[in-house]
């Protein structure tokens, strides 16, 4: 990622004329991106691609383009992107190439609209996209921060809300620059609770008709109909000492949010205990990694990383995404 090839004006307006408006779900991860994205890909009109990420990784802060011949080598070994069966022009910039992803999904479905999901650096979406449209979904932190936990990525509450507070925190930023028009916020818990009046209000922003085939997404996935049930189980299965832990971060932004406390002291935390919470962190995603993977491949990734062996990497990142793959929901 270290050379990089500045954008110019030539190609951002080549670009633009390509696809002006996609649409982006942007928010933290296991705040019910996924459920939504299935909800609009079900819409006749149109075509949504899920992680999105490896379109705004590779752009630098200073918003520099990466250069491609690195990119491309990791797009080889990238999960997501292998799996989508794009073709990797290699006659286009970079802007040029993402776009060519968002138009072969969009010609893949054979949609007039397309869109995709994206959790992080979604700010520099509108380096490439300036006019694109955002759809916002965030959940209750303490639901997200118990959820990571789940999945493998955090050890304790502690660091499990971290996502969703820099998702938080960039959303913000982002409503700095982008038009209100091209922004609409939605909440997980209304699109579980009350689906059809918040995919209806989404549809109105996208210039559509709410169509119920939006939710009829169960008949070709793994994922179920809303539950109402499955909203604010941080009640239920979080201890008090962890709604507390996640308060301690998130309180005002909770409230800012519209989200109720739970009622409880206001935890303070000293850094001799956020040093323990975040070695705890760190041994149970070990754990969690090497029971996934298995000990001989854990240290492999370890190994081929730090030693910087190209093709060992390579090898060990496919037998990686197989694993993770088939773990997949």
């Amino acid at each position: 990622m270290t050379m990089q090839i500045e954008p110019t004006e030539q190609t951002n307006k080549i670009d633009k004329s390509l696809i002006s408006q996609p649409i982006f779900i942007v928010g933290a991860e296991r705040s019910g991106t996924t459920v939504l994205r299935l909800m609009l890909d079900h819409h006749p009109q149109l075509a949504f691609y899920h992680e999105f990420e490896y379109a705004v990784d590779w752009i630098a802060d200073n918003g520099c383009w990466p250069q491609l011949e690195e990119y491309y080598q990791f797009l080889e070994t990238d999960r997501i992107f292998q799996a989508s069966n794009f073709v990797i022009d290699h006659n286009l910039s970079y802007p040029q190439l993402l776009n060519s992803f968002l138009c072969q999904k969009r010609d893949q479905a054979q949609k007039p609209l397309v869109g995709a999901t994206v959790h992080r650096n979604f700010d520099k979406l509108v380096q490439i996209w300036p006019d694109a449209r955002f759809i916002h979904i965030i959940r209750d932190a303490r639901d997200v921060a118990r959820s990571c936990i789940g999945m493998g990525w955090a050890g304790n509450v502690w660091t499990g809300v971290e996502r969703w507070i820099e998702a938080e925190i960039l959303w913000h930023k982002l409503c700095q620059t982008v038009p209100e028009e091209q922004r609409i916020e939605v909440r997980y818990e209304n699109l579980i609770s009350d689906s059809v009046n918040a995919l209806t209000n989404l549809c109105e922003f996208m210039g559509l008709s709410y169509n119920p085939a939006m939710l009829s997404y169960p008949q070709t996935t793994s994922y179920s109909l809303p539950n109402p049930k499955l909203i604010y189980q941080w009640r239920n299965k979080l201890s008090a000492t962890e709604m507390q832990l996640v308060e301690a971060r998130t309180r005002d932004m909770l409230v800012e949010r519209g989200y109720q406390l739970s009622g409880l002291p206001l935890l303070k935390v000293s850094p001799l205990r956020e040093l323990r919470l975040k070695l705890q962190d760190w041994w149970a995603r070990v754990q969690f990694r090497v029971e996934r993977l298995g000990l001989p491949l854990f240290i492999s990734d370890y190994l081929s990383r730090k030693l910087a062996i190209e093709q060992w990497q390579r090898q060990v990142k496919l037998q990686i995404n197989a694993i993770e793959e088939a773990h997949l929901r």
